[in-house]
């Protein structure tokens, strides 16, 4: 049924139980996992009274950030050994989660995006916005959302 699943993971618990659900849909399926951590960029400041930080601090932050979004999809590879489903971990730079995640998805030719949704309504959502539901919106891809 599945050829290829990108799942999106945080490495938070929520998504973390994205990413059982997806590998045991790969398991059962047969298919390969495409394990996605969206790295943002560090935020410029341009505010008046605004404290910006020197180019090598910056840089110190992304490669730290990257280091830990590393961590986060070899970890789902490692768990994808276990289970004998093939993992490929992905990290992207983008500040735009939900874009990324679907242009991962068309470029790896994914057949399933799995994801977690925090289930944020009224104010908390306006204010936070919905990765989950920017993906559902604009993806051609089908969404697996789970809660």
């Amino acid at each position: 049924m599945y050829k290829r699943i990108l799942v999106a993971t945080d490495g938070s618990k929520l998504s973390n139980m994205a990413v059982e659900h997806a590998l045991t849909l790969a398991d059962l399926t047969g298919a390969e996992v495409v394990a996605l951590k969206v790295i943002p960029r560090y935020p410029q400041t341009y505010f008046e009274g605004g404290v910006a930080l020197a180019a090598a601090e910056i840089a110190r932050i992304e490669a730290q950030w990257n280091e830990e979004a590393l961590a986060v999809v070899n970890a789902v590879k490692s768990a994808g050994q276990l289970r004998e489903v093939k993992v490929k971990p992905v990290t992207v730079k983008s500040d735009l989660i939900a874009e990324a995640i679907i242009a991962t998805a068309k470029r790896s030719k994914c057949d399933l995006i799995v994801m977690a949704s925090h289930g944020r309504r009224g104010l908390k959502r306006l204010l936070l916005g919905s990765e989950t539901q920017q993906v559902l919106t604009h993806s051609h891809t089908p969404v697996l959302v789970l809660r």
